[in-house]
C-alpha cells in the first residue's frame, strides 16, 4: 500500500483485478476460497486457478465456494492499520450472491481503525470497477466515506451482461432459483443474463451461441449509450475457458465505443475461479462502467 494514503482500499478476489493493476492502485486483495473436491484452496494464480475450476466441472468433481471469514477481513484491517492506513474503504461483491460484505461488516466492528463497507450489488469486475474508482479517489484525497461514494456511484451505473452455455452451473450452486423457473425446460436456448438489484436475472434468450455474442456486443454498446452522450466508460470482457471469443467481442467493443474509451483498450480476461465455479466453462460477460472525467 502506498504510504501517502491514509484511506486503505480493500476489495475481494472476485472483483477479477489483475494482480498487477491491484498493486499498482495500492489496492489490498482477500481472497474467497474454492472447494474443489475436498480440497480448499484461495482463489488467485497459487491455489484456484479458472482452468482448475473448469475442468473440475466438467470431470463433475464437485466444486464449491467460501467466503472470507470475519477473522481473515479483520486481520486485513489490521495489517493496513500497522502499515499507517488511518481508514479504510473495503468494496465487495452483492451481499446477495455471497457472505463477504457480512464478514467486513463484522470485521469492522472490531477493526482497530474505521471502516467504511460497500455492497457493490455487483458481481466480478463491476467491483472491480468499483474498487478502482475508490483507489482513483483515494489518490485525489478522498476520505473512505469519499471512496465509498465514488465506489457506489460506480457501480450503481455498471452493467454486468453474461451469457452462459448452460444455466446448469448456476441452477447447481443455487444462484439461480427464479430464472430457472421461467426458462423452465428450455435449456437448450442460449441465455443472457444480466445482474439487476444484486442478483444475476434473466434478460433474453437466443437460439444459438453465435447470435448470443452479437447480442451481448449490441446490449453493451446500448449500455454505454445510455450513460449519456457525454461519459467516458471502462470496459471489461471477461471468460471461463472461451478466450477466443471473449477476445472477439473485446476487438468489436474497442473498435464501437472508441469514442467513449478515451484510448483505453476493452480488458478481456479469465473470469476469477469462484465466480467460474457457479457459470461454468463458455462464459462471456462485458461490463460497462462509467468513469469519472
Amino acid at each position: 500500500m502506498a504510504a501517502h494514503h491514509r484511506v486503505a482500499v480493500v476489495t475481494d478476489s472476485t472483483a477479477s483485478l489483475p494482480e498487477e493493476v491491484a498493486a499498482e492502485h495500492g489496492i489490498v486483495v482477500v481472497p474467497l476460497q474454492v472447494v474443489i473436491g475436498a480440497e480448499v484452496l484461495d482463489e488467485g494464480s497459487e491455489g484456484a486457478t479458472p482452468t482448475r475450476v473448469a475442468e473440475a466441472l466438467r470431470e463433475w468433481t464437485p466444486v464449491s465456494t467460501s467466503r472470507p471469514s470475519p477473522a481473515v477481513m479483520l486481520e486485513t484491517y489490521r495489517d493496513v492499520a500497522a502499515v499507517g492506513a488511518e481508514e479504510v474503504v473495503s468494496i465487495h461483491l452483492s451481499s446477495e450472491m455471497s457472505g463477504t460484505y457480512e464478514s467486513a461488516q463484522l470485521a469492522a466492528l472490531e477493526s482497530p481503525i474505521p471502516v467504511v463497507t460497500v455492497d457493490t450489488r455487483q458481481v466480478g469486475v463491476a467491483t472491480g470497477f468499483a474498487a478502482l474508482a475508490a483507489a482513483r479517489a483515494v489518490a485525489e484525497g478522498a476520505s473512505a466515506a469519499e471512496a465509498a461514494e465514488a465506489a457506489r456511484a460506480c457501480s450503481g451505473e455498471a452493467a454486468s451482461l453474461f451469457y452462459v452455455d448452460t444455466l446448469e452451473y448456476l441452477r447447481r450452486g443455487g444462484r439461480i432459483g427464479a430464472t430457472a423457473a421461467l426458462l423452465g425446460g428450455a435449456l437448450a436456448v442460449k441465455p443472457l443474463l444480466k445482474i439487476q438489484d444484486g442478483r444475476v436475472a434473466p434478460l433474453e434468450k437466443v437460439r444459438t451461441s453465435g447470435r448470443a455474442l452479437a447480442r451481448l456486443e449490441e446490449l453493451a454498446v446500448e449500455a454505454a449509450e445510455a450513460l449519456g452522450p457525454e461519459q467516458d466508460v471502462d470496459v471489461a470482457v471477461a471468460h471461463l475457458a472461451n478466450p477466443e471469443r471473449a477476445a472477439t467481442l473485446a476487438a468489436h467493443l474497442t473498435e464501437r465505443l472508441a469514442g467513449r474509451l478515451d484510448g483505453r483498450p476493452v480488458t478481456c480476461g479469465e473470469l476469477g475461479a469462484v465466480l467460474g465455479a457457479h457459470v461454468g466453462p463458455g462464459m462471456i460477460a462485458a461490463c460497462v462502467a462509467p468513469r469519472p472525467r
